[in-house]
Formats: C-alpha cells, structure tokens, sequence
C-alpha cells in the first residue's frame, strides 16, 4: 500500500468512526423514544414531552435562536479558519491566553443562546442547586458536622439533590463565594465559567509539559470548540473540571521537572476536586498516566499524602469522605436510580459523551486506541486511556444513569486531547464538525444545563 493510499485509508477510517459515534447517539435517541418516560426516571420538565430531545441528553426538544447564535456561529467559524495555524505560529504563553479567552468566549456565547437569564443565570438558581441552601448556612464548622446526616432524602432537613450528591466542598466554594461579596446565581455562574475556561489551559499545557509540544498545540482549537462547552456553560461540574484539569497539570510540572512541591501542589488540588465530587477519585488514572509517562513513581510520595491531608482537614472538621459516599450511594440507589434502568443507561451514557466530546474525537480516539496497550505509551494516549478507564469505571458502577453529557465533563476534557492526532490537513473539517455538534444540540434542544 502507497503512503497515499494509506492516508485515504486512514481519512476513511476516521469518517467512520466519526459516524459511529453519532449512530450511538442517534440509537439512544430511538430506543428512548420507543421504551418512554421512565428512561429518567419519569420525570417530566417544563415543556418536556415524551418525545425527541428527552433521551439520552437530558432537556426537551425546543428548536429556537437567542442573542448569543450569532457570537457562536463567528467564533466557531474563526477558530475553524484560523485556529490551527494560531495554534502553531504564536508563542506558546500567547496561544494559551488566546485559548483561554476562545474558550471562555464559546462557552458563553452558547449559554446565550438560550438567554441572559435562563441560559447563564437561571442555571445556578433553581430550588436543587447549591444556591438555595447558601442563606441557610451561618456556621460552617457546624454544617461539615452535620453534612452526612442530612444526605438522606425525606428528612425536614435533608440537603437539595445537588448539595446531597456532592461532598461538601462544591457548596462550601458557592458558600466563600458569598462570603466575599460575590453571592447571587450571576456572579456563581461567570465565576463556573471563568473556572471552566482553564480547560482549555491545562489540559494542552500538561500535553506539553509530558514532551508533545506539537500535539498540545494541534489539541487547542478542539479543546476551545469543544462541544461539551453546552454544559460548561453553566454548571457547577465545569467548574469541577476546570479544578481537576489543573490539578493535573501542577502534578505533571512536578513530575516533569522533579519539582516535588509541584508534585504536593497538584496532589492538594486533586484531593480538593474529590470533594467537590465523589466521582473525581477517578481522575486518578489520570494522574496515573502522568507517572507512566514521567517515570517518575517518587512523584506519588509528594501527590498523596498532600491529597490525604485535604481528606484529614474534611475529618477533623467533621465530614469523613466514605461516610458521605456511602450515604449518597443509598440515597441514589433508594431514589431516581431505582427508575433509570441499568440496561440501557450502560451503554446510553456513552452516547451523551459521544455528544458532549464530539465526533472528532471519536476519530482520534479510532487513532490512539491502539497504544492503549502499550505499557508505557506517549502523553496523549496514555491521558486519553486514563480518562478512558475513567469513564469506564463510572459507567460501569451503575452510579451514573443518565446526565452524563455534564457529569462526565472532568473526563471528558481528557478524552478530547485524542483530536491532536488527526491529520493536519483534515482538521479543520473535524473542528466544522465539532462546532456543528454543538450548534445543533444548543439551537435544537432546551437542555437543563
């Protein structure tokens, strides 16, 4: 076979894989339509019918334009047409700062779609979400003492789903936020944002740091259009994805450069990002990849012991992490979890990842698939198989049915690094593809985040 033929192979292959990935997506839909209501547990939203739009992604069908259509549609078509070259000509502190701002730019310009008011502050306002029990909470030792006992449901003083679903570091961050002035769903939603943006930052950056300079400058643009941006804009997980994104990377400067009190640094984050969410303990194959890579196992002794001590100050404070865990666990299974049947979310969950990362990355996941099994294989594929194990293992634990397209974010973040692989011919076409996906989702579909 001629390298030319070889590469149309290739191409073909990646289109392949890029439609597969929406053929998932487009078989969630049809056997959500076909089994009904109670594929979430049959709630039902306002608006919402039992139709198009319910299943897998969670929202309803409700195709409309808004005052951010037109920033989306200029900033998708500037990083189509000039994000790749951006990416390879400037300065590499200059690139980062041009991603960061892109990022936090399509982010934005998304939830405007929506709206001012229902697409960013609304988000963060409703009776579930952790603003609600902010007035409440005055003393904050005596609320880490008493946090586990109110995770359970059908108590006078049981916490509001999100608040109960989450250690308690989520709500204490939205707690200080208020503290300093910036109380109220504006100010915690531009904050989520301005925190997601860093997405867009570290993950290329650690690409780096591990020795692919070239990879981390051809992962930028999809980092900055990716589509999961729809529910960074806004939630409170693309803040947790921003936390442990760069938690990462201070580890992986660590391990890179034997900068030990890096290595703590990173840990620290890390072990703060658990208790934002319970599900970030899986970010450890991650930072796995990062040693795999490195080499550098020593950088564990460091990363650790900085992460349990994070745990030690929940403990000594009154909030032990299983306790909660095992609390959530109960409530989950006793709750909505009874009514989200295992058999189709298993498999359903991946199609609203497939959505939220986009078909270019499913192509260049078809690309670094193969050195998932090499022991020691380069930066980008070892972090795309840790976040794969991730997902995998979250999948497969029965605790995420449904709203994976926001919950699985953090990894998915990781996931997309896979894009630097394809071709840099085709890669414009695969970022058209990436802002199409996401501009269909937000223009067709009322999603709840």
């Amino acid at each position: 076979m001629t390298r030319q033929e070889a590469t149309s192979t290739g191409h073909r292959a990646d289109l392949v894989a890029g439609a597969c990935a929406l053929l998932l997506v487009a078989a969630a839909l049809v056997v959500g339509m076909l089994t009904g209501a109670r594929l979430h547990g049959g709630e039902r939203f306002p608006g919402a019918s039992p139709s198009f739009g319910e299943y897998p992604v969670l929202g309803h069908l409700s195709p409309h334009v808004g005052p951010g259509t037109l920033l989306a549609v200029l900033v998708a078509a500037a990083v189509v047409a000039w994000g790749p070259a951006l990416a390879e000509r400037l300065r590499w502190r200059a690139v980062l700062a041009v991603a960061y701002l892109t990022s936090v730019a399509w982010i934005l310009a998304l939830a405007l779609v929506d709206g001012w008011r229902p697409g960013v502050v609304h988000r963060l306002e409703t009776r579930e979400e952790y603003l609600h029990e902010v007035p409440g909470i005055t003393d904050i030792p005596a609320m880490l003492r008493e946090f586990a006992a109110r995770i359970p449901a059908g108590q006078p003083d049981s916490w509001t789903t999100h608040v109960s679903g989450h250690p308690p570091g989520a709500t204490l961050t939205f707690v200080w936020l208020d503290r300093i002035g910036l109380g109220g769903p504006t100010a915690a939603a531009l904050f989520c944002v301005a925190v997601a943006g860093l997405v867009a930052v570290a993950v290329p950056a650690t690409v780096a740091v591990l020795g692919r300079v070239d990879q981390a400058r051809a992962a930028i643009p999809f980092g900055c259009l990716l589509p999961g941006a729809v529910w960074l804009g806004v939630s409170a997980d693309a803040m947790f994805a921003g936390v442990a994104a760069v938690g990462v990377l201070l580890f992986a400067l660590g391990a890179a450069r034997r900068r030990w009190w890096l290595c703590a640094a990173g840990g620290a984050v890390l072990g703060w990002s658990v208790f934002l969410s319970y599900g970030l303990v899986l970010m450890a194959p991650v930072a796995l990849a990062v040693v795999l890579v490195t080499r550098c196992w020593r950088a564990l002794a460091y990363a650790v012991p900085a992460a349990l001590a994070v745990a030690g100050v929940f403990a000594l404070a009154g909030f032990w992490w299983l306790d909660g865990y095992d609390l959530l666990v109960r409530r989950y299974h006793d709750g909505i979890a009874s009514a989200r049947p295992y058999w189709y979310w298993v498999w359903a969950n991946l199609a609203c990842l497939a959505l939220a990362v986009g078909p270019a990355v499913a192509a260049g996941l078809r690309r670094t698939a193969p050195e998932f099994l090499v022991p020691r294989p380069s930066p980008v594929p070892a972090l795309a198989r840790g976040a794969a194990l991730a997902v995998l293992a979250a999948d497969l634990s029965g605790l995420s049915k449904a709203e994976t397209e926001r919950i699985w974010l953090p990894f998915a973040v990781w996931l997309a690094v896979a894009a630097a692989t394809l071709p840099g011919g085709s890669r414009r076409w695969w970022l058209a593809a990436q802002a199409a996906t996401a501009l269909a989702v937000n223009h067709v579909l009322l999603t709840n985040w």
